[in-house]
């Protein structure tokens, strides 16, 4: 559930060794990899994005806006999480099988995950659903590693494009599934929701069902991961630490938000499911056109500028969330969040990018493996910290966590000074 698992947006830019992007590419990249191929494959970020944002976006869907049920919430997204961290690993295993078959079944389990939750009675015990967003979580994760694997030789070929791409993809699948759900929210019942939902990846299991992907073998597009041993190499270094707590902070305040927005805006303001379904919407475009935007930015500003800004508006966007007491306020906090959030982690992607050249966004290993369980862990923790001390809670996590982050940039700049004097 954490951007990091997932591409990020980043500039725009010639990659030694690659053809600019201004010239004719040809029909194939590596010699194996067809454009019909990449493009099935980076239209599947647009189902990831819906799957990954699917269990915030349920909970007012299955009544838990009306009681206080947090643990059993937290524990939602704690059996989710571990069907990702699940996937990572029977990836592995699944790694030498056709990408079309990977992808197929992952699409084929999460549509099966969800006619499941559709087809539970209701009032059954909220522990039943436990089993349903256990295997969504295996089946996001498998789809989203495959993806990414699937799209190795074009990320390779225009590294930039390739991910700016699956960015805007996975950001619309969030957004649509917030839109879709607010949509149907009065009209149809929970069990007509899920099944409407669970037709999406019925589609794309059709798609990567008839495809042959022919150049999507792991042969043709496979990178060797770094070993374990040789990751954790990089505990050693200062930066490395650095860097992987920055990660975990920024994905635990992106997931934080997104998993228990709705239910803080109904809770805390009063705001009807419907409405708090939307401004969830608008803070996943807050995200998606904020990095858009960072694109175009690039050119023009500093680095460290873009960054400091990033983080002030994050802060300023958290404390005027937990401070409101009306619609307008919370509708401007949570621009001056998603757009806060934007920039942070692509340009913290690039600068792992020049100091860790293996690292890939289709690995999950080594050191970026601890830092990816900020997003997954932290909607869990609140499940916990709200229990304790109320909904309010729900968007202090990301104001501290956010400061976090400022901090970790802090020591990182300070660290690179004292490299350079060297």
């Amino acid at each position: 559930m954490a951007s990091g698992v997932l591409p990020c947006m980043v500039q725009r830019s010639t990659i030694p060794g690659m053809t600019p992007s201004t010239e004719r590419r040809p029909a194939s990249v590596g010699g194996t990899m067809q454009p019909g191929i990449a493009r099935k494959a980076l239209a599947g970020f647009f189902l990831t994005g819906l799957l990954f944002s699917f269990l915030g976006v349920m909970l007012p869907v299955w009544g838990h806006h009306i009681g206080e049920d947090y643990i059993v919430i937290g524990n939602y997204f704690l059996s989710m999480n571990l069907g990702i961290l699940a996937a990572f690993a029977v990836s592995r295993w699944l790694s030498g099988r056709a990408f079309s078959a990977l992808l197929a079944v992952a699409c084929w389990l999460a549509c099966a995950a969800l006619v499941y939750l559709a087809l539970l009675p209701p009032g059954v015990p909220n522990w039943w659903r436990t089993g349903g967003l256990f295997f969504l979580g295996v089946a996001g994760g498998l789809l989203n590693t495959g993806i990414l694997r699937a799209i190795t030789p074009l990320y390779r070929y225009d590294k930039a494009a390739t991910l700016n791409l699956a960015g805007a993809m996975f950001g619309a699948g969030c957004v649509v599934m917030a839109v879709l759900v607010a949509g149907t929210f009065y009209v149809y019942d929970v069990a007509s929701i899920l099944l409407l939902v669970a037709s999406i990846p019925a589609f794309f299991g059709i798609v990567y069902t008839r495809s042959r992907m022919a150049g999507g073998e792991p042969a043709a597009g496979a990178e060797a991961q770094p070993s374990w041993r040789q990751a954790f190499r990089d505990f050693r270094s200062l930066a490395a630490v650095l860097f992987t707590l920055l990660l975990f902070f920024q994905f635990g305040n992106e997931w934080a938000v997104a998993g228990w927005l709705p239910l803080f805006l109904i809770q805390r303001l009063g705001i009807s499911p419907e409405s708090s379904l939307i401004m969830l919407a608008t803070y996943w475009l807050a995200l998606l056109v904020g990095r858009v935007v960072v694109i175009a930015a690039l050119p023009r500003i500093s680095r460290g500028k873009l960054l400091a800004g990033s983080v002030l508006a994050a802060l300023l966007g958290s404390t005027m969330l937990i401070s409101t007491n009306n619609r307008f306020g919370a509708v401007t906090a949570i621009l001056f969040i998603g757009g806060g959030f934007a920039s942070i982690y692509p340009l913290i992607a690039e600068r792992i990018g020049g100091r860790f050249p293996y690292y890939h966004p289709g690995f999950f290993n080594g050191i970026f493996s601890f830092a990816l369980t900020g997003g997954m862990l932290a909607p869990w923790s609140l499940g916990f910290f709200t229990d304790l001390w109320g909904i309010r809670v729900a968007m202090l996590l990301p104001f501290f966590g956010t400061l976090m982050v400022f901090l970790l940039l802090i020591l990182l700049w300070a660290e690179a000074k004292f490299r350079e004097g060297i």
